[in-house]
């Protein structure tokens, strides 16, 4: 059951969500479900993977949802040169303290921008595992905590493949949900034409939310209710990609783990204490699609 301070705390989120998806859209037009999965994410403590055709969008979404919350943002231009500690920092040794001191990567920030992932190498791309699953990265037998919130937003273009390193399974399963921001409409474009032909709207966007905010809206996300059978009803739908004919990999328990709360903070933003299975049909194909592997159909 929903307590009264739980409500309090579900009306916080949805009035800072809603301060987070104006800002956004004032960047991105005509998107707004596009907008709406990404404060999933980050609401759900996960980690976002766009991928769509040149020019569309996917980098500018990335700053714009970074720059709405006033937090630490990095970002990283992934590139066949680049080497792993570029990302996670590296211990240099201090000639006058007779000491190694640790210089800290790009990946210690809040929000983490990760510009074409698949243009570094695999190794390279291996050194984000352990930041996103355990938020935390271990150099030289010392472990060092990220900050919190914690988010990785990538991009990458799936047409032009040359000279790309497609994401290994390991890599895409530790994304909550891979989307797909599409070509605007003709209005949109229009729309696009006015607010961006003179400058950008990156330029005079300013942060409508604090990270402490955002620590407590997760927190709010994590005491949404689900019921047993609505655990089970997400546990049946995950099963079910891993002995579908035209799925060589199904979805993986982290994935479950994905849903689950992908789909309590999707009950979150629409003002909800509890979760039904209608909103899960809404986020399972996002979620546990960055799991899966289709088979090769026959020529």
């Amino acid at each position: 059951m929903t307590t009264y301070d739980d409500r309090a705390s579900l009306t916080d989120l949805t009035t800072t969500a809603e301060r987070i998806r104006r800002s956004v859209e004032g960047v991105i037009e005509g998107k707004p479900e596009v907008v709406r999965l990404s404060l999933t994410v980050l609401l759900a403590e996960g980690h976002l993977l766009i991928e769509d055709v040149p020019g569309v969008g996917k980098t500018m979404l990335a700053k714009a949802l970074a720059r709405s919350v006033d937090c630490s943002v990095r970002r990283i231009q992934f590139t066949p040169d680049l080497l792993p500690s570029d990302i996670t920092g590296v211990s240099i040794y201090d000639q006058q303290r007779r000491d190694f001191e640790f210089k800290p990567g790009a990946i210690f920030a809040q929000v983490v921008i990760g510009d074409e992932i698949n243009r570094a190498s695999p190794k390279t791309q291996s050194a984000l595992l352990e930041s996103m699953e355990e938020r935390q990265v271990t150099i030289d037998g010392q472990t060092y905590e990220l900050p919190t919130p914690f988010m990785v937003v990538a991009t990458q273009n799936p047409v032009e493949m040359e000279g790309t390193y497609p994401l290994p399974e390991a890599q895409r399963d530790r994304f909550m949900a891979r989307v797909s921001i599409g070509y605007p409409s003709a209005e949109a474009e229009l729309q696009m034409l006015d607010v961006h032909g003179a400058a950008s709207p990156l330029d005079d966007l300013q942060p409508v939310a604090h990270a402490h905010e955002i620590l407590k809206l997760i927190d709010a996300v994590r005491t949404v209710h689900v019921a047993d059978a609505v655990r089970r009803y997400a546990v049946e739908l995950v099963a079910a990609t891993r002995s579908h004919p035209d799925l060589r990999l199904g979805a993986s328990p982290r994935a479950t783990l994905h849903l689950l709360r992908a789909a309590k903070a999707s009950a979150a933003l629409s003002g909800r204490g509890t979760r039904c299975p209608t909103t899960y049909r809404h986020s399972r194909w996002r979620c546990s699609r960055t799991g899966c592997c289709r088979r090769p159909r026959p020529s």
